[in-house]
């Protein structure tokens, strides 16, 4: 009888209830081997927690996905969001830029699904390479596997921080360089939060990165960061959100006067953004209808 109830609630509308079906805790991206630019894969994998208490990854050479569904009879959106968390390209900042966020969104209702991607990628030509491979292959894995995710395939979002917010909008606006076997597989995200992306602005030129490919078509956008932030510059979520604006892309742009760099979910003393960028997200998503509806 229950099984008959899930479905019937499914079919109703986009709001239903968790049925007993258990997801994978992890989706392996590349189960046949990542392609170039790869990384080593000698040392082992490590999370260490630093003297800030919060724990950050490093040497992954096995891309996944760690699934974070909500609740388990609890009342969910289809909605999906994959978080891509900072680290510079050189680690992964994926507790509080990245577990945490998948545990507040699936709190929410959201199945959130976290972004391991190779790493460290630093020293490689182009750092990001690497992890926009890793994420349109993540986006494209979720829509596939929608179904048994119990989601909507087109209601699949990227919550990209710091480097993860540039890895995100390169991934948005660029063609795959991987061999796909499904010429109908689709890479693009359906939506996006943007937390202070990482240098996507060019001080010299004064405009977005080249290759941010603007025209080539970006979602709906939410954008959050700090006017004091030296590591992303604040002048490049503003050019972005003219440029979105500009093409008739409904996007929102918050600016917070304090609260520097990297503040992920964590709150700072003496500053409003790194508290209230949640609760200004989470009125974005529920406008676009991705949450639960009151």
């Amino acid at each position: 009888m229950r099984k008959i109830i899930v479905v019937i609630l499914c079919i109703l509308g986009a709001t239903t209830f968790v049925s007993g079906y258990e997801p994978p805790k992890e989706i392996i991206l590349w189960p046949k081997g990542m392609p170039e630019p790869k990384v080593q894969s000698e040392l082992p994998e490590s999370s260490i927690k630093g003297k800030d208490e919060i724990s950050r990854r490093s040497n992954v050479s096995n891309p996944r996905l760690l699934v974070f569904k909500p609740d388990a009879g609890s009342k969910v959106s289809r909605s999906a969001i994959i978080v891509v968390p900072g680290g510079g390209f050189g680690i992964l900042a994926d507790e509080h830029e990245g577990s945490d966020a998948c545990k507040w969104l699936a709190k929410n209702g959201i199945s959130a699904f976290q972004l391991v991607h190779r790493t460290p990628t630093n020293k490689h030509t182009e750092p990001h390479a690497g992890p926009v491979q890793d994420l349109q292959k993540a986006i494209m894995e979720v829509r596939h596997n929608s179904a048994d995710l119990n989601i909507d395939a087109d209601k699949i979002g990227v919550l990209g921080f710091s480097a993860g917010g540039q890895v995100t909008l390169i991934a948005a606006t660029n063609k795959p360089n991987f061999p796909i076997v499904d010429e109908k597989a689709n890479y693009k995200p359906d939506f996006l939060l943007l937390l202070y992306p990482y240098k996507i602005y060019d001080p010299i030129t004064k405009k977005l990165r080249v290759d941010i490919k603007v025209n080539n078509g970006l979602p709906t956008s939410f954008i959050a960061q700090a006017s004091d932030d030296t590591g992303s510059l604040p002048q490049g979520s503003t050019l972005l959100f003219l440029e979105l604006i500009n093409k008739k892309i409904p996007a929102e742009l918050h600016i917070y006067e304090r609260g520097g760099h990297g503040f992920g979910m964590n709150l700072r003393p003496g500053s409003t953004g790194p508290g209230d960028w949640q609760k200004r997200a989470y009125d974005w998503l529920s406008q676009h209808k991705l949450l639960l509806q009151p």
